[in-house]
């Protein structure tokens, strides 16, 4: 994924916390806020320790860029958005996560089903 596509910085994360919407199922956790001055989504990715290992954490990280990869052309609106792992992605394969996080999406309008 491209870098204009990522938050990077903690202030935007938190200004997501703070003024985003939030919505959650047992594997993930999204918070989102509309911004008008970007063109495009950004997506920001937060993995805690208490999931596992660095290989772990990164796995998971690198399946949730793909998925949104995958997926850049259905989102709707030029959004940030920042997903949360929970614990149980730590067993999931990509195919899993990638379906859990198309039923978050589409569940708030974020993503357009063609």
């Amino acid at each position: 994924m491209k870098k204009e596509y990522r938050i990077k910085k903690n202030s935007e994360f938190q200004h997501a916390f703070k003024f985003g919407k939030s919505f959650a199922n047992r594997q993930l956790v999204i918070y989102y806020v509309e911004r008008e001055d970007q063109e495009h989504f950004r997506i920001g990715l937060s993995v805690g320790k208490k999931i596992g290992n660095a290989v772990t954490r990164n796995r998971i990280k690198r399946y949730l860029r793909q998925a949104f990869h995958e997926l850049k052309d259905k989102i709707t609106y030029p959004y940030d958005i920042v997903i949360i792992a929970r614990h149980p992605t730590k067993n999931m394969q990509y195919k899993e996560i990638k379906k859990s996080l198309m039923h978050l999406l589409s569940r708030e309008q974020l993503l357009k089903i063609r």
